[in-house]
C-alpha cells in the first residue's frame, strides 16, 4: 500500500501570500518525498479568490526540479480550458524534466463559474473531454507529422515535441462517481480517481464496477490503478482527534459558500451529513485507529491513498506511527 498528497497551495487566511502558499506546498513535497509517500497530485481551479494552485503544470515543473523520485500527478487538469496542442507540450515537458515521473489526470470541470468565467458551455464538458484524450494519445504516438479534426478543435501538418519519456505515454487518470463514468474510465484504459466525500460502502461499489467493466473489455488491471483520497486527521490524544474532526468540517462547510455545486451537495452543505461521512471514511483519529481505517480501505481493493490537509508536521507523524504497518 502506498501513499501521496492531494490538493495544493492555497491561502489559509488574510495573512498568508501566495508565495507563502507555494514554498509551503513544496517544502510539504521535499518532506513526504524523504519520508518515503509516493506521490504528490494538484488540484487545478480558477477564480476562487483564495490563492488555488491554477497553472499545475508550471508548479510540477518546479517540483520536478526540487525532487528526484516522487510522482508528480495532476488531479485533475480541467480539459475544457486547455488548448489541446499546449497541453500535450507542457504534460510532455513535465515527464521529460522530471525523468519520467508524471501522471496526468484529466477532467471535465464542475464549477459553474469557471465555466462561465472561461466562456465554456458547460454542456460540452464531456465531448471536449473525449477529443482532449483522442488527441493526446494520437499527439504522443505520431512518430510523424500528423492533421487532427474534432468538433472543438483543428489542427494541420503538426508535430508535438517534446514527446514524453513513458512509453507509450504518461499513466492517464480520470477523476469518476457515477457507474457509467467509472464504466467509461475502465473501458478507456484510464486510471480512476475516487473522491474524498464517498462512503465506505459508495467506494466499494466504485471499485467493482471499474474492474467488472475492465473484465468485460478483456484490459488487464493493476492494484495501483484506482487512487482513493482522504482527509488525513491523525491525532495522539481524543481531544486533539475532536479538534482536527471540528476544524477539517468547518472547512468543508466554507467550501459550501465558495462553489454552487457545493451547496447542492448534502456532503457539504448539511452538518449532519458532512459529518457523519468524514466520520465513516477519514484517516481519523490515534494511530491504532487510522491503521484499522487504513487495512479496512486495503481490504476493499484500494491499494493507493491520497491524503488531503496534511502538514510536514503530520506527514512525519504518519511516517512514524502508520506507514510502517504497511511496508
Amino acid at each position: 500500500m502506498r501513499f501521496g498528497l492531494f490538493g495544493g497551495p492555497a491561502r489559509r487566511g488574510p495573512e498568508t501570500t501566495d508565495q507563502d502558499a507555494y514554498r509551503a506546498y513544496i517544502e510539504g513535497v521535499l518532506e513526504a518525498e524523504k519520508l518515503g509517500f509516493y506521490g504528490t497530485y494538484l488540484v487545478e481551479h480558477h477564480f476562487t479568490g483564495r490563492g488555488q494552485v491554477s497553472a499545475s503544470l508550471n508548479l510540477l515543473s518546479y517540483a520536478a526540479a526540487r525532487t528526484t523520485r516522487i510522482r508528480l500527478g495532476t488531479a485533475v487538469v480541467v480539459v475544457p480550458w486547455h488548448n489541446p496542442v499546449l497541453l500535450a507540450e507542457q504534460a510532455a515537458t513535465v515527464d521529460l524534466l522530471s525523468g519520467g515521473r508524471l501522471d496526468l489526470g484529466l477532467g471535465r470541470g464542475y464549477r459553474d463559474y469557471e465555466f462561465s468565467g472561461f466562456g465554456v458551455d458547460r454542456a460540452e464538458a464531456g465531448e471536449r473531454f473525449d477529443e482532449m484524450l483522442a488527441f493526446l494519445r494520437q499527439a504522443w504516438h505520431s512518430q510523424a507529422r500528423f492533421s487532427f479534426s474534432g468538433n472543438h478543435w483543428q489542427f494541420s501538418d503538426i508535430v508535438v515535441e517534446p514527446k514524453p519519456i513513458q512509453t507509450p505515454h504518461p499513466p492517464i487518470w480520470v477523476g469518476a462517481a457515477s457507474p457509467q463514468s467509472i464504466e467509461a474510465a475502465a473501458t478507456l484504459g484510464l486510471k480512476l480517481f475516487l473522491d474524498q466525500v464517498a462512503t465506505t460502502a459508495e467506494v466499494a461499489e466504485r471499485v467493482a464496477i471499474y474492474r467488472a467493466a475492465q473484465a468485460a473489455a478483456g484490459l488487464p488491471h493493476h492494484p495501483h490503478d484506482i487512487a482513493l483520497t482522504r482527509p488525513l486527521l491523525l491525532a495522539e490524544t481524543a481531544k486533539e482527534r475532536s479538534a482536527l474532526l471540528e476544524s477539517h468540517l468547518a472547512t468543508l462547510g466554507a467550501l459550501s459558500d465558495s462553489t454552487s455545486s457545493a451547496k447542492n451537495n448534502p456532503f457539504y452543505s448539511d452538518p449532519q451529513t458532512r459529518c457523519e461521512r468524514t466520520e465513516d471514511g477519514a484517516i481519523l483519529g490515534e494511530a491504532t485507529e487510522c491503521v484499522e481505517r487504513l487495512q479496512a480501505i486495503r481490504e476493499l481493493g484500494i491499494h493507493q491513498v491520497l491524503f488531503t490537509r496534511t502538514t510536514p508536521a503530520a506527514l512525519r507523524r504518519f511516517a512514524d506511527s502508520v506507514m510502517a504497518a504497511f511496508a
